[in-house]
């Protein structure tokens, strides 16, 4: 039955209309992959040089063992944020004789096949051959394998178990991060050392090295834990919730803007409900940090912001690129109601803008913590807000009216290139290389500061300019909708 399954999924995926698309997109993140693998071998085989290096006069071994569960648990974290949840189309087979234990297992056995998986097996089991081998002899180097293979199927079936029923609660959801923040402050402040106690239980394993079991029985129950979980409750990310309770549907700030705030606010209430819009307002909040990457005194002290600009632009109008991409595709499963319904489409468009600018606003504000780091950067993030809310939200909208790839919202966002198409990889030129176009003959003039009040006074006339922008968008709308509907009906 497992090979009647995969046999569905795979005709399933050369038979879509998008199918050219899809492979693109495979092939992208698929080098992507690759490449990290290739990095990872090459740490785990280069990993006793590399220890010698940083830690030099340092048992190799037992950095190494302090390593490990440090790993895991920032593993853990990722995994939170970017694992998805494994998810096959159940509708098909509801009537039919299958029993709840074949989907379960299905289920189970493929969520083995992600790269968390397979990361920390090029990372640690070299080392664990050759260097543990060589020193403790072959059983030792078998029971660490087997340790570092229980943690990793320890770690999968557990955040999968606690994202399930996060569904229902978002605290058990909040609990992983919990869990991961209090032992990162707990070492960081030097009170618990999970790098000590990382090597005294390798340690352990390596005096008695059958205790390297106990990882495998904890993979085991959580295994059980998750199976019995998935059968009593299948697909529960995928149908309404039980204990759902009734949220108010006023949002009082948004009660001034009329008809159009009515719409913005069930855009909102689509967001905070579904697991992948909600995904990509949640990474924007992330990469308010994108900066400390870009940011650096010396580019600060001489002025240089056609260096930081990209982070500039990408961190106050990340909302934008990250939701406004797929802005129709968030109504695909309830686009064909939205055509017959009495909306008026310029409020439709106009709703999109307000809540665009709202969220850029709110990030923008936000990141005015950098202003710490020097009064420059809040110039910096002015002129990059003005031209997000202004221009960016034009061409992204504009952009948006190309997209007919229908979107699962019910999906996380990590690792999820479902709707992702030719549109959203052109859209990426104009709407990131036009902020340079416009700095860099400044910048090459020595005017830094013309550059940044040029950029901000092109944000402000298309700001200026919304409505002639909203009058364009909707005529292309109208045109384009039925194009749109076919596309989301796939």
């Amino acid at each position: 039955m497992l090979s009647t399954f995969l046999s569905h999924q795979w005709k399933d995926f050369w038979r879509s209309r998008n199918k050219a698309g899809s492979i693109v997109a495979q092939l992208v993140l698929g080098f992507f992959m690759l490449y990290f693998l290739v990095v990872a071998i090459a740490v785990g085989f280069g990993m006793p040089f590399m220890i010698e290096k940083f830690f030099p006069g340092r048992d190799v071994i037992q950095i190494f063992n302090g390593f490990i569960l440090y790993y895991f648990l920032f593993d853990l974290a990722i995994r939170t944020q970017m694992q998805d949840l494994p998810t096959l189309s159940i509708v098909p087979y509801l009537h039919l004789k299958i029993k709840k234990g074949t989907l379960v297992n299905f289920l189970n056995i493929k969520s083995l096949f992600t790269f968390f998986n397979f990361l920390p097996l090029f990372i640690f089991i070299p080392f664990s051959i050759i260097k543990i081998g060589g020193t403790y002899g072959a059983l030792t180097s078998l029971m660490y394998v087997v340790s570092i293979l229980s943690l990793t199927i320890f770690n999968n079936y557990l955040v999968l178990y606690l994202k399930r029923k996060s569904i229902n609660n978002i605290l058990y959801f909040a609990s992983i991060i919990g869990f991961v923040a209090i032992f990162a402050a707990l070492d960081y402040y030097n009170i618990v050392s999970i790098r000590a106690f990382s090597n005294y239980i390798f340690m352990a394993v390596v005096k008695l090295p059958l205790l390297g079991l106990i990882f495998t029985a904890a993979a085991i129950v959580i295994f059980y834990i998750n199976s019995i979980y998935l059968r009593s409750n299948l697909y529960t990310e995928e149908l309404s919730t039980k204990d759902e309770k009734k949220v108010s549907t006023d949002y009082a700030f948004l009660n001034r803007f009329g008809k159009v705030g009515e719409l913005a606010a069930l855009e909102l209430k689509l967001i905070l409900r579904h697991k992948r819009s909600r995904g990509s307002v949640v990474m924007g909040f992330m990469f308010l940090f994108y900066g400390l990457f870009f940011y650096r005194m010396p580019l600060i002290n001489n002025d240089q912001f056609g260096m930081m600009l990209f982070a500039a632009v990408f961190m106050t109008g990340i909302t934008v690129i990250t939701y406004g991409q797929f802005m129709f595709a968030w109504q695909s499963t309830h686009f064909d109601g939205l055509l017959i319904n009495k909306i008026d489409i310029k409020n439709f468009i106009k709703a999109k803008f307000l809540l665009f600018t709202i969220s850029c606003t709110i990030i923008t504000l936000l990141a005015g913590f950098y202003g710490f780091m020097s009064y420059k950067l809040l110039l910096l993030h002015l002129a990059a807000y003005l031209y997000n809310i202004g221009f960016a939200t034009v061409i992204v909208l504009y952009f948006a009216t190309m997209n007919y790839k229908r979107l699962d919202i019910t999906k996380s966002a990590s690792f999820n290139w479902q709707g992702v198409g030719a549109t959203q990889w052109i859209l990426g030129f104009p709407l990131l290389l036009i902020p340079f176009v416009i700095y860099l003959p400044f910048s090459f003039l020595d005017k830094p500061y013309w550059g940044l009040a040029a950029l901000g006074a092109f944000g402000l006339i298309t700001l200026s300019m919304r409505n002639f922008w909203i009058n364009l968008i909707v005529k292309r709308f109208e045109k384009q909708r039925y194009k749109i509907a076919e596309g989301f009906r796939e």
